[in-house]
């Protein structure tokens, strides 16, 4: 049996309105209004807004951050294993995962035996796509070269190592067999 209902005393529009709160629309904000694109009182003015390419506007992002942030690394884990490792480096020098990073200086981040040696054009401290990642650095011309001759040679040694099938078929072993078993 449903609860019986009980008399309203005071009408919503009767409570103060610190009490009442926004009113609750059901449009497609929810009643809650736009802001201006000026920014609100918590977005400088002059900030981004929207979903943009995810450049700060600090001048400063931690290491680890932003190799995550450039999508060398899948998780900030990851990168800051790497730096620790002294796979990831600054300027040829060991650091720390929290260095500070700035434009212009020159990174060299080494997986799977393959360098990569980028000059940092924007900071991020959000991981965006592919496209927008590729905004972040520009990798040097001698670090691509030696990177795609290492990569051709990779090539051609997997190309030219015998390839195995996988086990052989009960034919195919028969087959071996007589073959080993001729007087």
């Amino acid at each position: 049996m449903p609860a019986p209902a009980l008399p309203m005393t005071k009408s919503a529009s009767a409570l103060p309105t610190s009490a009442a709160g926004p009113p609750q629309g059901g449009g497609p904000l929810g009643g809650r209004t736009p802001q201006a694109s000026s920014g609100g009182p918590s977005s400088p003015a002059g900030a981004p807004q929207g979903g943009g390419d995810h450049v700060t506007r600090d001048d400063r992002v931690r290491f680890d951050k932003w190799l995550w942030a450039a999508r060398f690394y899948k998780t900030r884990s990851l990168a800051a294993q790497a730096i620790d490792a002294g796979q990831a480096r600054v300027g040829d020098e060991r650091v720390k995962p929290a260095r500070a990073l700035r434009p212009g200086e020159t990174i060299s981040i080494r997986k799977s035996g393959l360098v990569w040696i980028v000059e940092i054009l924007a900071l991020s401290d959000r991981r965006g796509g592919a496209v927008d990642a590729a905004k972040l650095y520009r990798e040097t011309e001698a670090s691509a070269k030696a990177r795609e001759a290492l990569l051709q040679q990779r090539r051609a040694e997997r190309d030219a190592a015998p390839q195995f099938p996988g086990r052989p078929t009960k034919r195919q072993r028969r087959k071996l067999e007589d073959f080993l078993n001729e007087p």
